[in-house]
């Protein structure tokens, strides 16, 4: 018992393992022959090499089932989100406060609308077609470059005293601030049921200031309907949102108010859990 209790030295078990890597006696290379390490080595290959193949013939036959131009299912995208310009969030959605008198509160503002109509340049749409019919800008073939479909232009000296070219602070200065309101894209919405959906801002509650003022660019604050329908981004890899710019005209110093902007239209809903689905909500404080 004592000889099988025995330790092995550290040079013994080197040797052992030694002579289990390549046994001279036995011509063994880890306990196999060279025709048993063929063998498996043939095994595996032929095995990964079907399972490759199999997962390679899931993956095309995956990709033959998908639309490239739209996607299978947008049950979640009954009616589009709606956006806003200048977005500074608080602790509780939107909220804009600046003080007419302190360029430092508004400046950021005005810039952040500068950086966004950058992509509404005459220079940034050049690839896109003037259109002027109010009508669904329907597209059955591909006729726009490289197989594309066409895009409408929209370009920003259509927001006209919001577009930042006459006036360039975009009236914060003034106490009479511009927004710029941005419905979200849905492939093949058709909004309005033939009407353009327009967009319709307001207070929320009850103000002791009177109804809203409001300047809406293009007129009448409506979404033209030649930008729709939007056939996705491979489709039409030019397109651009079409966009409403509202120019609050009386808004009461010193006080804070709860704005609601809605897109009026048909097949535009409201879902008054989410504060985006079809309009946005934003607080807004002009102090002097």
């Amino acid at each position: 018992m004592a000889t099988l209790n025995e330790k092995k030295t550290c040079s013994e078990r080197m040797a052992d393992f030694r002579r289990f890597v390549w046994n001279p006696e036995t011509k063994l290379f880890m306990g196999r022959s060279l025709i048993n390490w063929v063998w498996i080595s043939l095994y595996y290959l032929a095995f990964y090499v079907v399972m490759s193949g199999l997962f390679a013939l899931s993956i095309y036959c995956l990709m033959r089932t998908i639309n490239p131009y739209e996607p299978d299912y947008q049950d979640q995208l009954k009616s589009p989100g709606v956006t806003l310009r200048p977005d500074v969030y608080g602790d509780r959605g939107l909220r804009i406060y600046y003080n007419v008198s302190d360029n430092k509160t508004w400046e950021g503002l005005v810039t952040t609308l500068h950086t966004f109509l950058t992509a509404y340049t005459p220079a940034a749409q050049h690839l896109n077609i003037n259109c002027t019919n109010n009508t669904y800008f329907i597209q059955d073939t591909f006729d726009g470059p490289n197989n594309t479909k066409l895009s409408c232009k929209f370009t920003s000296d259509m927001l006209q005293n919001c577009s930042g070219i006459t006036d360039p602070t975009f009236g914060y200065p003034e106490g009479k601030p511009c927004f710029i309101i941005k419905m979200n894209r849905i492939i093949k919405f058709y909004p309005g049921n033939g009407t353009a959906p327009r967009v319709n801002c307001t207070y929320v509650g009850e103000e002791e200031s009177g109804p809203l003022d409001v300047d809406y660019y293009p007129g009448n604050g409506t979404f033209s309907l030649h930008y729709f329908p939007y056939y996705g981004k491979k489709a039409q890899p030019s397109y651009s949102n079409p966009l409403v710019a509202v120019k609050f005209l009386n808004i009461t110093r010193n006080v804070e108010f709860k704005i609601v902007c809605k897109v009026i239209g048909a097949g535009i809903t409201f879902n008054v859990h989410d504060p985006y689905e079809g309009k946005v909500e934003f607080k807004l404080k002009i102090e002097d």
